[in-house]
């Protein structure tokens, strides 16, 4: 249906229309359905700019739709419109399409909202906004915009200073779908088979709903991951084999620090600064993660010391891997140390997501510890820490931290339970289960 029509029937309130919500009715069939849950549980009615950017295939279209229907729904027709930004070529364009809707909206709907979905595929689009907001022309409106160009999406929201109203929060990370999430839908299908099996999907609902019906990710799911981030490195004007083999070099060292004169090398780039330039292009992309040392005493990272770069997208880690796993049986056969790597990678994409739900300023920055002969693999808090183990844990191999960190806090993800004072040992789906908001 195209966006015309589509506002028309918003203007009227004929919300039932077949084609109107394609991806919504694509859901009523669906053998699976999640529900996302990235931390807006509800849009403001104040006017303003809200940006939410994430990975492709991660639901946030059918999320949009869903918002655009319950507005109109609870603030009567002509009280929200739709554009969408594929189909729009400049910001230019944009401007005139911003100014055709406007005048649209019912005099008597106290809240007005304007939906643009993958508002990244309009060059200049922070500038068309821009100069719509100087303009006044959005002061009674709340512009809700979403975006896979992780990467144009935050630099743009970082040229609208002082622009986007006066929300608490106005940009947010679509964030997986949670563990717990996939658990409440797919467990009875999954049974014990069910961390195997979210190792893989890095928590996208598409991926999520194959490897629970048929065990395994299709060819299709694997090429839209790699096509997306192929896309953006060659939209940012990299080289494609030099990303290929920046993705090799992070999975062949795991979860090992290196410095980013060895990437370099190790990848064939010319030097620190293009290493550098890969590496924040993937953490842009919501893909992997930057872990420097930290030095708790003086609340810094130490950002020139070797660094862990872990997958906090484990649908692209699968989609990249040498090995190109892709079913519950790949992973059970995997040999000890690499489904150590996978599951610290597997924390690494949890503590992420809850930082980035939090509203964090760079959830990605996941910094470590190591100080003593002894290393920490996450640093949450400067007197809290959480260190992954692939096998059975006990107090007894802590027994140094309560000496390092006498007002600290350790949690040790392994095979184990056990709680000291200063300690307490859980399992992987314990961790993965617990409140999403919890540390």
């Amino acid at each position: 249906m195209d966006v015309t029509t589509i506002n028309h029937l918003l203007s009227t309130g004929d919300l039932a229309t077949p084609g109107l919500f394609p991806h919504l009715e694509l859901l009523r069939n669906a053998p699976f359905v999640f529900q996302p849950d990235f931390g807006l549980a509800r849009l403001p009615e104040q006017p303003g700019v809200i940006v939410v950017r994430g990975a492709r295939q991660y639901g946030k279209s059918t999320w949009l739709e869903g918002q655009l229907r319950d507005s109109v729904a609870t603030f009567g027709p002509g009280s929200a419109f739709y554009l969408n930004g594929d189909e729009i070529g400049s910001a230019t364009r944009l401007i005139e399409r911003v100014r055709e809707l406007l005048p649209l909206f019912s005099p008597v709907a106290r809240t007005r909202r304007l939906f643009v979905d993958e508002i990244t595929a309009i060059a200049g689009w922070a500038g068309a906004i821009k100069r719509l907001i100087d303009a006044g022309e959005l002061r009674d409106v709340l512009l809700v915009t979403t975006g896979s160009k992780a990467t144009d999406l935050r630099r743009g929201t970082e040229r609208l200073p002082g622009r986007k109203g006066t929300l608490a929060r106005t940009d947010w990370l679509f964030t997986p779908i949670s563990y717990r999430e996939f658990v409440r839908v797919c467990g009875d299908r999954l049974g014990a088979t069910a961390l195997p099996a979210y190792l893989l999907t890095g928590g996208s609902p598409l991926a999520c709903s194959e490897i629970a019906l048929h065990g395994r990710l299709p060819d299709y799911v694997i090429v839209l991951a790699r096509d997306w981030i192929l896309g953006e490195v060659a939209s940012s004007g990299r080289s494609r084999a030099s990303a290929l083999a920046v993705l090799e070099a992070l999975h062949r060292w795991g979860g090992s620090p290196v410095g980013q004169a060895k990437l370099a090398r190790e990848s064939g780039l010319a030097n620190n600064t293009v290493a550098a330039g890969y590496v924040e292009l993937l953490s842009d992309l919501l893909s992997v993660g930057q872990s420097h040392p930290r030095d708790v005493s003086r609340h810094v990272r130490l950002a020139r010391r070797p660094a862990k770069f872990p997958f906090i997208n484990l649908l692209v880690a699968a989609s990249w891997a040498p090995d190109r796993p892709n079913s519950v049986a790949d992973v059970l056969a995997w040999p000890t140390p690499k489904r150590g790597v996978w599951l610290e990678w597997l924390v690494a994409q949890e503590v992420w997501r809850r930082a980035a739900i939090r509203g964090d300023e760079l959830p990605e920055m996941l910094d470590y510890w190591q100080g003593g002969g002894h290393e920490l693999d996450f640093v949450l808090g400067d007197d809290t820490f959480l260190e992954v183990k692939h096998g059975r844990t006990s107090p007894l191999e802590f027994a140094w931290f309560p000496r390092v960190f006498p007002n600290g806090r350790l949690i040790v993800v392994g095979r184990d339970r056990w709680e000291t004072d200063h300690m307490r040992g859980v399992t992987f789906e314990d961790y993965l289960l617990e409140d999403e908001r919890a540390t």
